[in-house]
């Protein structure tokens, strides 16, 4: 059984090996560590982070992570989750399920002086006590829970230490950010506490799911190394800004592998500004919420059900007290089998939405997270033959998991997560 010693010296952590998502997780109380269950739906699985570093090609490349690890390194914190409760089975014991307390670890960064860090929700959900060091001090600092927004997989945290010890890091423009950028991320996989690694950005507009299955838009791929405990940290620019969240990794289907293969995730600095401003405002996050699933149209599906379009968004469900349902959209009810997979037809066919033309459901998924509670969304929708425009005022997200989730999003484990 790891156990966590009650006050390590940083030097000497011990490498803790299971992991929740992001975060590490190690059993105590007599039970044994447990590790997070999958998100998402399909064949490619994610994981808590790692990938290649990518060695520094000359020395001004070099010098230039050193100086961004010596500018940003102070403001990384080494977060420590305890009394988690947890579920066990045992072959020994007749009842089945035992309950358990576990201590989660990751990393958050500060983002003021006034202690406010930035780490993700699964490396603290659920705990009775969190601590937080900073930097290369071996001072342990309480820290509480401003607020969480389970959807974006994000948590803020009010640290309670000096203001001289506060070095905040800056949030970027996610906006800006281009294939082939570099990075820098800066965290503490397995334990190992201001751990820096490098790559570049590998893809952009990304889309990952949280643990309640809601879609994270936008998300920033890189192939900078990230491993279980560097959930909550920041990935980096060349300028020493934020511009993500390093929250998931991938694997290949079937993987036994618990690191990084080159493929992480990071949730985009721009949604972290948003959902920090909300919870700071009032500790609770709104979203958007259009109330369906779908399945996004492509040629074989188009001619199998003579759909009349090759591209778009089938509807298949639309929960009668959802906004969707609300404003007369219309799910399938008729279950199919195509190539394998499960469809349900008959449903609403969209096409487009406020006026632009709608590839895929993910794009769909993306405008809505882009939108706000109340906003009016326009889709044009063919049914029958006929194309008519339907107008959905947008709810507010329920908690619990549930529709405007794609059926073709790609599997991940937290670091964690996919859907929306």
């Amino acid at each position: 059984m790891n156990q966590i010693p009650d006050a390590p010296k940083r030097s000497l952590r011990s490498v803790f090996l299971a992991a929740l998502t992001g975060g590490l997780v190690v059993a105590v109380a007599g039970f044994i560590a447990i590790a997070a269950g999958w998100v998402g739906k399909t064949e490619t699985t994610v994981q808590p982070l790692t990938a290649t570093t990518t060695p520094a090609s000359t020395k001004s490349d070099t010098n230039a992570v050193n100086q961004i690890y010596n500018r940003d390194s102070d403001g990384v914190g080494f977060i420590t989750a305890s009394g988690i409760t947890t579920q066990s089975s045992s072959p020994f014991d007749p009842f089945g399920q035992q309950q358990g307390t576990s201590t989660a670890t990751g990393s958050g960064f500060l983002i003021d002086t006034d202690g406010h860090m930035v780490t993700n929700n699964h490396v603290i959900e659920g705990a009775k006590k969190i601590t937080v060091t900073l930097g290369d001090s071996d001072a342990v600092y309480d820290a509480s829970v401003v607020g969480t927004d389970p959807s974006t997989d994000l948590a803020l945290l009010k640290v309670d230490a000096p203001e001289s010890e506060m070095k905040p890091l800056s949030l970027g423009d996610s906006s800006s950010v281009k294939v082939g950028d570099p990075v820098v991320a800066i965290g503490n996989p397995f334990g190992l506490d201001r751990t820096v690694t490098t790559g570049i950005v590998s893809a952009l507009q990304r889309e990952i799911s949280s643990l309640n299955q809601y879609a994270i838009s936008n998300v920033i791929q890189t192939d900078a190394a990230i491993n279980p405990g560097n959930s909550g940290g920041p990935l980096i620019d060349a300028d020493g800004n934020v511009i993500g969240v390093n929250s998931q990794i991938a694997t290949g289907s079937g993987s036994s592998t618990s690191g990084n293969v080159g493929i992480g995730f990071a949730i985009p600095s721009n949604t972290v500004k948003d959902v920090v401003d909300q919870l700071k405002d009032g500790g609770t996050v709104e979203h958007a919420y259009l109330g369906i699933t779908g399945a996004t149209i492509n040629s074989q599906l188009a001619d199998a059900l003579n759909l009349g379009t090759d591209q778009g968004v089938l509807v298949q469900e639309a929960p009668k007290d959802g906004p969707a349902a609300k404003a007369g959209i219309q799910a399938g009810d008729t279950a199919v089998t195509i190539s394998g997979q499960r469809v349900m037809a008959g449903g609403d066919v969209i096409t487009k939405v406020d006026g632009e033309d709608l590839t895929s459901m993910e794009d769909l998924i993306a405008a809505v997270n882009d939108a706000k509670v109340g906003d009016k969304m326009e889709l044009e929708v063919k049914r029958d033959g006929d194309t008519k425009t339907v107008t959905v005022t947008l709810g507010e997200r329920p908690d619990d998991s549930g529709p405007d989730s794609t059926s073709s999003s790609q599997g991940q484990q937290e670091l964690p997560g996919f859907g929306q």
